[in-house]
């Protein structure tokens, strides 16, 4: 017969609720030969006793009325072995009717393998969601306990330089420049890493976002910025993505920050974003005319702290371009660079199945 050969258990059960039909999968799910449960009550053959009670309500009332809560639904419930142990399985109930009478064929698969999977899934996300707290927790004392010694000090060492310095020579009031100048970047570099925690738990909210209105934006306030510069950006129109709006904001600003800051040395410096090539999947560019890099350490890039430059011409705490790899990854893409010393930097992204 077909139902011998079913992947699932197949049980049939009477209007008296006595097993009928019982098939090779049902002896192995459950442990019990066919010549043993044909003829039993099916409610003391597999229903825990806890609910033995309302599986023979709900027989009762649908012989009554005809209504049944569970026919023709797939429905979770928990089955009993032979043995006495206890599986959750998925059942799936028909009513048939046979000349003056019903006969109920059910069809049960074990799930106890996507149960356990579920259950240690649950498991994992408790303890992301407690890791998530302990982070928030770490990020307030970071934006806090840190940053108030870090005023003070920056605070004082402007005290001394401004009250004291008559009575400091070059190299005392150097030293309270140096210190000063590695307070505000260590301040900046608290920012940054605060923004790069942001980024991995902040809810992901997809929407239909115009990127080109994002990314003329950014440069308009960065050619407000700095006025004295000679900056040609130029954005492709009519970017649009579904992406998260605010993330996608944090990323552009990243990049196109740094495509100013690289071509600082250009009298003219040029930078473009738009689309790359005409392939089916959507990969969005910024590119610039500026200092590029050494394509040998390119994996670097998008690790935080890690910079080509130097610092002292090229300010920055290494972080931007690491908060960019992981917005781009939360959306399901990909982010990549190519460049030459000297010669320019592009860097591609794209931001998965839309």
């Amino acid at each position: 017969m077909i139902l011998d050969t079913a992947r699932e258990a197949f049980i049939s059960m009477d209007e008296q609720g006595r097993i009928v039909d019982w098939n090779p999968q049902a002896e192995e799910a459950f442990g019990w030969p066919r010549e043993e449960v044909l003829g039993r009550p099916l409610a003391e053959t597999l229903v825990p006793e806890r609910y033995r009670q309302a599986h023979r309500e709900a027989l009762r009332r649908f012989l009554a009325t005809g209504e049944g809560s569970i026919l023709g639904k797939r429905v979770e419930m928990t089955a009993l072995r032979a043995d006495g142990s206890e599986l959750p399985v998925e059942l799936t109930v028909v009513a048939v009717k046979e000349d003056a009478s019903y006969v109920f064929n059910a069809f049960l698969q074990d799930i106890t393998e996507r149960k356990r999977a579920e259950d240690t899934i649950k498991a994992r996300t408790l303890e992301l969601e407690a890791s998530n707290a302990e982070l928030e927790a770490f990020s307030y004392s970071v934006s806090h306990d840190l940053r108030a010694p870090l005023r003070s000090i920056d605070g004082f060492s402007q005290a001394l330089l401004e009250d004291y310095d008559e009575r400091l020579d070059e190299q005392g009031s150097e030293f309270l420049r140096r210190i000063r100048s590695a307070t505000q970047r260590m301040g900046l570099l608290i920012d940054d890493l605060l923004d790069l925690s942001r980024v991995t738990r902040t809810e992901l909210r997809r929407e239909q976002v115009d990127l080109s209105a994002i990314a003329s934006a950014i440069g308009r306030d960065l050619q407000q910025a700095q006025p004295d510069r000679q900056v040609n950006l130029t954005v492709e129109p009519g970017l649009v993505a579904t992406a998260d709006s605010r993330l996608m904001r944090t990323a552009l600003a990243n990049l196109l920050e740094n495509a100013w800051k690289f071509t600082r040395n250009r009298e003219v410096a040029e930078v473009r974003f738009g689309l790359a090539g005409s392939g089916p999947e959507k990969v969005f560019m910024v590119k610039d005319n500026g200092v590029g890099f050494d394509m040998r350490y390119a994996e670097k890039l998008f690790q935080p702290f890690q910079r080509l430059h130097n610092v002292q011409e090229y300010p920055g705490t290494g972080i931007g371009l690491a908060t960019v790899s992981r917005i781009v990854r939360r959306h399901g893409g990909r982010v990549w660079a190519e460049a030459s010393i000297d010669g320019g930097a592009a860097f591609y992204f794209t931001l998965g199945a839309e």
